[in-house]
């Protein structure tokens, strides 16, 4: 399990504990973390999920793959930051992450 800490738009902090194997995303939903809509249900297909990733953490992602690129496309608040919480598996190396919520997600 990892400590994953998500912070809404207005600063408010959710730290909580994910299985291995899950996404961000499911994370977050099975937390009852608000700002993450997840429409499609991670399907990585409507983009409600998008995180803002601090870059210390970028070398212990996964990529972004052609998919997610294209859905973040449709992120009005996207930076080179973002990334769909659907697509961020969780494992021990990502234990203590802290990621941002956009605005629009609330």
């Amino acid at each position: 399990m990892a400590k994953i800490t998500y912070i809404e738009h207005n600063g408010k902090e959710h730290t909580v504990e994910v299985a291995d194997g899950l996404t961000l995303m499911e994370g977050a939903m099975r937390n009852s973390i608000p700002g993450i809509d997840a429409d499609c249900g991670g399907a990585c297909a409507c983009a409600t999920c998008m995180v803002y990733v601090p870059e210390e953490w970028f070398s212990k992602l996964e990529p972004a793959e052609p998919m997610e690129e294209t859905m973040l496309d449709f992120c009005d608040r996207r930076d080179d930051s973002s990334r769909l919480s659907c697509q961020l598996k969780v494992s021990p190396a990502l234990d203590g992450i802290r990621v941002k919520m956009p605005e629009s997600q609330h």
